[in-house]
């Protein structure tokens, strides 16, 4: 499914709370016009550093895949030098080097040492890569099939088949419906011609965003920043997308799948970066589903009728709205009951809001553990990434905790009345349908 996180790095820098507070992002604009978003953090000599592009699979058009198909062909080739040269490339200075994609936007990123010629090798070969990738034949088939092999391989996986009848059920036309990797259709049309495209549409300065986290010194990161991005052309940003249409009426779609289990998701577009409501959304989710074992939804579905492993609901911020997504799994004849008891504790939490008692102990279980979230270098580097891909406030991190402080049962109660109806809930069900007693 979608809802997926990044890779965990192997080498750590750990940030204490007083560290963090210390964490203050410099932020300037590149002689090209990219954004460039700076921490600087001492003690281990490494830095992280991601280049985002609005480049997501929102930006696929019709043709669906083809902005996860450029990323997964970008450390394939590039300048003179061929997959196996830039592994090796990497490899001999202990460096590590990806490229991914979401809904958004595309990143690539480097973790690399800053000891002076180790950092010289590693931001050359990323440089190449960003403006020189060759993109071959012979390495867009194989990754061309690579990605059909598995897009056949999710046929067989129920939890696929939901996403994608859930993400079609709440955006229809608009460019976060479709897949990230694609369809086997859209895909098996793609050409290499349209990757070169499509990276020459978007793989520019003015669509580029430059994160630097680590021991570099300002003056260090400011030339490492117009060295990454020297060999882009300015381009231009892509247009703004669409907002999302409005839902009009609640919808059940069933899909017959031969699984034991069936998969359940409800739900409705939620909430955006911006958007304020976001803390109230936030906080209330984690007492409704976000907050795993000590949630309503967890002690309602599983604690006290155990239909399901797991119940819980989420929020996904988007630059439009994400989902807001109620999700579990259960045995095919308890579907029925558990899609019940997953609207009854959904509709009373609506109309009744929180305790004061489960809002403090949400408030608590939040704060106590935001710190964590951002303990590495690699891991800051993503919310910094966030924060400037999203145009958020560069103290977001440093008022996260006094925000969520702030909200109130009366906050969470009218959020969720404004922003989750009932009536427009989409629900999707994806599994062997319990056999029926009539005839």
């Amino acid at each position: 499914m979608r809802i997926t996180a990044y890779l965990t790095g192997l080498l750590l820098l750990g940030l204490s709370q007083s560290g963090f507070a210390a964490a203050k992002i410099d932020h300037w604009q590149t002689s090209q016009g990219s954004r460039v978003y700076y921490v600087r953090t001492e003690g281990l000599p490494m830095v992280d550093i991601q280049v985002v592009f609005d480049a997501g699979s929102a930006r696929d058009g019709q043709q669906f895949g083809l902005a996860t198909l450029t990323t997964d062909l970008m450390e394939t080739g590039a300048g003179k030098w061929n997959a196996d040269d830039i592994a090796q490339r990497f490899e001999s200075i202990g460096a590590k080097f990806g490229a991914s994609s979401s809904i958004d936007m595309a990143t690539v990123s480097l973790r690399t040492l800053t000891e002076p010629a180790l950092f010289a090798k590693a931001l050359e070969t990323l440089q190449v890569i960003l403006s020189k990738p060759t993109f071959k034949e012979a390495d867009f088939k194989r990754e061309k099939s690579r990605t059909l092999a598995g897009l056949k391989q999710q046929e067989e996986s129920p939890a696929e088949f939901a996403s994608i009848a859930f993400y079609n059920a709440l955006y229809g036309n608009h460019p976060y419906a479709h897949p990230e990797s694609g369809t086997l259709t859209t895909v098996a049309a793609l050409k290499s011609a349209d990757v070169r495209r499509f990276y020459q549409n978007h793989y520019v300065a003015a669509n580029a965003i430059v994160v630097i986290v680590g021991d570099l010194t300002k003056p260090q990161a400011e030339q490492a920043a117009e060295q990454l991005l020297s060999g882009l052309p300015i381009g231009k940003k892509p247009p703004a997308l669409p907002d999302v249409a409005p839902l009009t009426q609640a919808k059940v779609q069933h899909i017959e799948f031969p699984s034991t289990q069936t998969h359940v998701l409800v739900g409705l577009p939620g909430t955006f970066r911006k958007d304020p409501d976001y803390y109230s959304l936030y906080v209330g989710n984690h007492i409704l589903g976000g907050g795993s074992l000590v949630s309503k939804l967890f002690d309602e579905v599983r604690e006290k009728r155990g239909l399901a492993y797991s119940a819980n609901s989420a929020f996904i911020p988007m630059l439009k709205p994400g989902p807001f997504l109620v999700s579990l799994q259960t045995r095919n004849d308890q579907t029925p009951q558990a899609l019940q008891v997953l609207n009854q504790t959904l509709n009373d939490f609506i109309a009744k809001g929180p305790s004061e008692a489960e809002l403090t102990a949400a408030k608590k279980n939040i704060t106590g553990g935001f710190a964590m979230r951002f303990d590495t270098n690699k891991e800051l580097s993503t919310y910094v990434a966030m924060i400037g891909f999203y145009d958020m406030p560069l103290d977001y991190l440093d008022t996260f905790q006094q925000k969520t402080e702030q909200v109130t049962v009366a906050s969470i109660t009218d959020a969720f009345k404004r922003r989750v109806n009932p009536a427009l809930l989409q629900t999707i069900t994806v599994g062997k349908a319990p056999a029926t007693s009539g005839k």
